[in-house]
């Protein structure tokens, strides 16, 4: 059977196969050309010597702290101090309603008044019987019972004054005195309310805040470690540490971002914490500028080491990804390679201690690193040497300068 060609459908398909023609003519007329490669910023590491530091977390406690309570009972009377202001040892903090004790103190001065006037009875009826019996006016029985009375007077006279002493120590306590000098803190009990000696009321804290202590917890390995540097004395202050040769502890509030406290370490604990493993250790900080007050969370790094020509880098050109830290590289032809490191602690100018993966030749990717991929060519555009510089410690320039007086210059190194 014969199927009917259309003249309409041929010239359909001529049409469509023209214009498939025509459209890969116009996409084949030239290759499309290649983006160049992307700009990065591109620095060389840097070497220096750099301290290992271990880092651990603790808590500020004042050098002496004293809470001040009542001793007697009664009403309070009156508040002597502001809070929070520094105050002298022996200062006068609070008085208790003292009528009530200078009664008892005078009563008990008359009391002893009384007993030396019996005591002084006794003694003349003693020395007239004593008389009397040698002429036998008096029997012996009557000597012994006079100095019996004498003996009696004197028990009385050292009873009155021990009750003497006791009513003027408790009018003493009436007014509550700062044990310490140091900071005060408010008053916990408000003028007019009875305070008791018995149950020993609050009255308020005295802290001295220079200096203070800080104490944090250790693991043993770290301890062992610092205490190469500690002199423990084995005369009789032994366990005690020799200041001079103490290790220094740095330390830095929550809101510091460097650590300006520094002190040394005065006390390791005897023992090693069974639950934890680690050791209490104290260090002793200069507060003179009362930055730091009792109770606060620190930061406190203790030294380990000493790394020679470590490796810097600049913190920014790190990334991270399931394999950890890396730095991407640009190596032969410009290409693009990644190399994982292991970092120390990051130094107070943002540059990183690379402890493992670089090797201080290489130079690193700092700026577009969004634009870099592995095995892709860069334009590495090396950024200026002066942060590289900026990284460098100040002893690096002076060591510099003492090496070679006579080319003192007013640029910077590497300018």
């Amino acid at each position: 059977m014969r199927i009917p060609f259309r003249t309409g459908s041929l010239r359909t398909c001529l049409t469509l196969a023209t214009l498939a023609t025509l459209a890969l003519g116009c996409g084949g007329g030239g290759e499309a050309s290649a983006p160049p490669p992307p700009d990065v910023g591109v620095a060389k590491p840097i070497q220096r010597d750099v301290t290992v530091f271990s880092e651990h977390l603790g808590s500020t406690a004042a050098f002496e702290s004293v809470e001040v309570r009542a001793r007697v009972t009664g009403e309070l009377e009156q508040i002597n101090f502001e809070p929070s202001t520094i105050v002298d040892e022996g200062r006068q903090l609070f008085l208790i309603e003292p009528r009530n004790y200078k009664a008892e103190r005078d009563a008990a001065d008359a009391a002893l008044k009384s007993a030396h006037a019996e005591l002084a009875r006794t003694e003349s009826d003693l020395k007239r019987v004593e008389q009397a019996v040698k002429t036998n006016a008096v029997s012996q029985s009557d000597v012994d019972l006079a100095r019996a009375n004498r003996d009696m007077a004197r028990a009385a006279v050292l009873s009155a004054e021990a009750a003497l002493d006791r009513a003027e120590l408790q009018l003493s306590y009436t007014r509550v005195r700062a044990p310490i000098a140091g900071q005060v803190g408010r008053n916990l009990v408000d003028r007019g309310n009875i305070v008791s000696g018995s149950e020993r009321t609050l009255l308020t804290t005295v802290n001295r805040m220079q200096p203070m202590y800080v104490y944090f917890d250790a693991p043993e390995e770290v301890v062992l470690r610092a205490l190469k540097n500690l002199d423990l004395r084995t005369d009789d202050t032994r366990g005690k540490l020799d200041r001079g040769e103490a290790t220094m502890a740095e330390v830095a509030t929550l809101i510091d971002e460097d650590f300006p406290f520094e002190g040394p370490i005065d006390y390791v604990s005897n023992e090693v914490d069974a639950a934890t493993g680690t050791i209490q250790v104290r260090a002793v900080l200069a507060n003179e500028e009362m930055r730091l007050f009792p109770g606060l969370f620190v930061r406190v790094r203790i030294p380990m080491q000493v790394l020679e020509d470590a490796v810097l880098i600049r913190e920014e050109a790190l990334g991270t990804d399931l394999g950890g830290r890396y730095v991407y590289i640009v190596g032969d032809d410009n290409l693009v390679e990644v190399r994982y490191v292991q970092l120390g602690v990051v130094e107070p100018d943002g540059m990183v201690p690379i402890l493992e993966g670089l090797d201080g030749s290489e130079t690193y990717i700092v700026e577009g690193l969004l634009r870099a991929r592995p095995g892709m060519p860069v334009t590495p555009d090396r950024l200026s040497d002066t942060l590289e510089q900026a990284a460098q410690p100040e002893t690096a320039q002076t060591e510099a300068d003492t090496e070679s007086e006579d080319t003192k210059e007013p640029t910077s190194e590497g300018g």
